[in-house]
C-alpha cells in the first residue's frame, strides 16, 4: 500500500503551502487518481513519494522488502527510485538509444545481465501488444502512442510494486488516448500494481481509478473515495461542481458492456441458404441480423431486403461490420463508438472476435435513466427530502 500521513510541502518564500496536511491510503493493487484544478498539488504530491521533491513535514510510507511500511525519508533516495516505476506525460525516452536500451535503463543500473534484460524487454513489448522487432528501433521511428507504451514498459521493467504516473496519456490524441487507457486497464487486471495516477481530467479519473483523491488549491483534500461514491455522493459543492452536472452520463464509465449486454442474442450462422435466412428474419420480424462463422466469430450482418429473391448461401450477402465492442469496454466508450458508426446495436466480442453478447442503444438509454433516477434520489436524501 501507499500511506500518506499529514503530508505538507511549503516552498521557501511562498505565502501558502503547495500541499497541506494531506492524508490518505492507497490499498495494495489499486489505482488511485489525484485530480483537481491547477495549483492543487497533484504533481507535487506524486514527486514527494519518490523524493524528487522533499516534503516539509508529514510522512509517506511504502512497504519494504519484507512488506513492512517504512517512511521514504528513511530510505536512500536512489535506491527508493529504482523500486518505483515512474511514467510522465513527456515520456522522456532517450532519443539516441534504441527501445531496448531505453527499457534497460533501470535493469542495467541494478546489474542485470544482458540476457535477462533482453528477455524482460521482450516480455514488456509482448505485454504492450507491440512487435519484439521494435526493440532495435529508435524513439523517432515510433508513433506518439507507441512511444508512450514504451514509456510505460520502461517504468515497469524491473516489475516495481508501485508506479507513479503523471498525466501519462495527456499528450496523446483522443483516439489513441482511449486505446491506451483501455490497454492499461487490461494490463492492470494482470499485474495488479499499486498506482498513483495524476490527471486533470475527471472523466479519465473516473474511468481509470479504484479510488479518487480530489484536491483543492493548496493540496487540500476535498474527497477521497471510490468513483461510484464520488458521483453519487459528492462531499460538498466544490466536488459536485468539479465532477460536473452530467453525473448520470459519467456513471457509464463505471459500467462494462458485459454487465448489461444480452448474453444470448439471436444470431445467424454462416453457411445457411439465403432463402432459409430470409424466412428466419421474416418469422421473427427482424430487418437485419448479425452473422457468425466458425467458433462463433463475428463476420458481419445481413439485411432482410438484400436477401429477397436471392439464392446461394447467406455468406454472399454479409456486410462486414466497422466495429465489434470488446467485453471490457465501458458503456461510455461503447456509446461513443456506436454513435460515431451510426449503429443501433453491436456485437460484444473477445480478443479473438468471438461473439459473447449484443448491446443496443436502448439498453444504454435504460441504464442512463436508472443512473439519473438513482442520482436524483441520492440528492433528495442528501437534502433531507
Amino acid at each position: 500500500m501507499i500511506k500518506i500521513e499529514n503530508l505538507t510541502k511549503k516552498y521557501p518564500g511562498a505565502a501558502t503551502a503547495a500541499v497541506k496536511d494531506l492524508s490518505f491510503t492507497v490499498p495494495s493493487g489499486e489505482i488511485c487518481t489525484l485530480v483537481g484544478p491547477s495549483g492543487c498539488g497533484k504533481t507535487t504530491t506524486l514527486k514527494m513519494v519518490n523524493r524528487l521533491i522533499e516534503p516539509t513535514s508529514g510522512g509517506i510510507y511504502l512497504p519494504d522488502d519484507r512488506g513492512e511500511l517504512v517512511n521514504v525519508m528513511d530510505v536512500n533516495p536512489i535506491q527508493l527510485r529504482r523500486k518505483i516505476g515512474y511514467v510522465i506525460q513527456q515520456i522522456g525516452l532517450f532519443p539516441h538509444r534504441t527501445i531496448l536500451e531505453n527499457i534497460a535503463t533501470v535493469p542495467k543500473l541494478l546489474g542485470w545481465s544482458p540476457e535477462r534484460t533482453r528477455r524482460r524487454a521482450e516480455e514488456m513489448l509482448t505485454m504492450m501488444n507491440m512487435p519484439v522487432s521494435f526493440l532495435e528501433r529508435y524513439p523517432h521511428e515510433l508513433s506518439g502512442g507507441q512511444r508512450q507504451r514504451i514509456g510505460v514498459a520502461r517504468g515497469m521493467a524491473v516489475d516495481p510494486p508501485i508506479m507513479l504516473m503523471d498525466e501519462p496519456f495527456g499528450a496523446i490524441d483522443p483516439i489513441n488516448r482511449n486505446l491506451l487507457q483501455n490497454e492499461f486497464l487490461r494490463l492492470q487486471q494482470e499485474i495488479k500494481k499499486t498506482i498513483l495516477f495524476v490527471t486533470h481530467d475527471i472523466d479519465e479519473a473516473i474511468k481509470m481509478s479504484d479510488k479518487i483523491c480530489i484536491l483543492n488549491v493548496g493540496g487540500h483534500l476535498e474527497q477521497f473515495d471510490s468513483p461510484a461514491n464520488i458521483l453519487s455522493n459528492p462531499n460538498n459543492e466544490f466536488v459536485e461542481n468539479f465532477v460536473g452536472a452530467d453525473r448520470a452520463l459519467k456513471q457509464l464509465n463505471l459500467i462494462r458492456v458485459e454487465d448489461i449486454m444480452d448474453p444470448d442474442p439471436l444470431l445467424l450462422e454462416a453457411g445457411r441458404p439465403a432463402e432459409e435466412a430470409l424466412a428466419f428474419l421474416r418469422e421473427r420480424e427482424l430487418g437485419s441480423i448479425f452473422v457468425t462463422g466458425a467458433g462463433k466469430r463475428l463476420m458481419g450482418y445481413v439485411v432482410r431486403r438484400d436477401l429477397r429473391g436471392k439464392t446461394g448461401l447467406v455468406d454472399d450477402y454479409v456486410v462486414p461490420v466497422e466495429t465489434g465492442i470488446e467485453l471490457s469496454t465501458t458503456l461510455r466508450d461503447a456509446l461513443s463508438e456506436m454513435l460515431m458508426m451510426d449503429y443501433s446495436s453491436v456485437c460484444i466480442v473477445d480478443a479473438q472476435n468471438r461473439v459473447h453478447g449484443l448491446l443496443s442503444i436502448e439498453m444504454i438509454q435504460k441504464k442512463i435513466a436508472e443512473s439519473k433516477y438513482n442520482g436524483e434520489d441520492d440528492d433528495q436524501q442528501g437534502n433531507g427530502a
